[in-house]
């Protein structure tokens, strides 16, 4: 027999390595896990409570919101504006933070940025979809929201994601390694499978929409030329965390580069590559912009603001790197 270990009590765990604690985290933490329990109930009955589809709105980034984007921003805005130690939430379905606690009273407290619902569009088709977050803290000495939000992914506290797929996943990081956890509908709680997760180096496999090859910059087309006439198998499931998350277990590479249509990238800095880049390297892998610069380094500019992608194995990131800087 082994030891079942839960969520709650992996977070516990953690705690206790740290004296002074108050729990303040710990409490963000339950939330974001009573949420992704909400969220992945209702994405398994999507299609019996007719919540599939287009809203009929757009959101700040311009994109066709689905109707479980919104549900699923909604319970976690909820969920984590009842918990004492969220100081702003700020998600990419909102076009601003909203500021929870604004006093700066000596209390440790925090700002979690999420993407509630990434590959949304799937869902029609009954594909992968997730939540991706990432937990910074407050500055105490500022009441103006972006003093607190425009930190580098260095500054992370915490990153994660869920993906709701054939089960239900969360990966996790507190800083010091990743961890994965599995929903067990038998008991309701999220049970821990695997600690330490580690990329492997190196893996013969990509992930990205080669439906924009002729636009990408020449250095990202000579790559892909080089990797099938090298053998390279192709893996795109068209939602980030779902390509993390193969990427996280078996190695490869995801890369979403600049194009005509996009000279900046498209993934959000600071709602996606953030938090993905924080759990690609405490398992060993890298995630840069491009050569030379690390994705955690760069100062946000803006909440929104967007970025150019690749990450994965280290030995597979240096192959794109090397034809990119070539």
């Amino acid at each position: 027999m082994y030891d079942i270990v839960t969520l709650q009590a992996h977070i516990l765990q953690q705690q206790a390595r740290y004296p002074d604690a108050t729990g303040t985290f710990s409490w963000i933490l339950s939330a974001i896990s009573i949420s992704a329990k909400m969220i992945a109930a209702q994405v398994r009955r999507a299609r019996l409570e007719d919540v599939l589809g287009s809203a009929g709105e757009q959101n700040v980034q311009g994109e066709q919101q689905q109707k479980l984007d919104v549900i699923a921003n909604e319970i976690l805005l909820r969920l984590l504006g009842g918990r004492e130690g969220v100081a702003i939430v700020a998600s990419e379905e909102n076009e601003e933070p909203v500021i929870l606690r604004a006093q700066n009273d000596g209390e440790t407290r925090y700002c979690v940025l999420f993407d509630p619902l990434d590959g949304s569009s799937n869902l029609d088709i009954c594909g992968s979809v997730g939540t991706i977050f990432s937990i910074l803290r407050k500055d105490q000495s500022s009441t103006v929201a972006e003093d607190s939000l425009l930190q580098p992914g260095l500054k992370q506290v915490a990153a994660g994601y869920v993906l709701y797929g054939s089960s239900t996943v969360l990966v996790l990081t507190i800083g010091s390694g990743v961890d994965m956890f599995v929903l067990d509908p038998s008991i309701g709680a999220f049970v821990r499978v695997a600690q330490g997760l580690t990329i492997p180096l190196r893996n013969k496999c990509y992930s990205l929409n080669e439906g924009n090859r002729l636009t990408l910059p020449q250095g990202y087309q000579n790559y892909l030329d080089w990797a099938q006439r090298s053998g390279y198998s192709s893996r795109y499931v068209g939602a980030m965390v779902g390509d993390v998350h193969r990427i996280m277990l078996q190695g490869g590479v995801f890369l979403y580069p600049p194009t005509k249509k996009a000279p900046n990238g498209k993934l959000r800095l600071m709602y996606e590559a953030n938090p993905m880049a924080m759990l690609v390297e405490q398992a060993g892998g890298k995630a840069l912009v491009g050569p030379g610069q690390r994705i955690l380094e760069l100062q946000p500019e803006g909440i929104h603001q967007r970025t150019c992608v690749v990450l994965g194995s280290s030995e597979e990131v240096d192959h794109v790197m090397a034809h990119v800087a070539g």
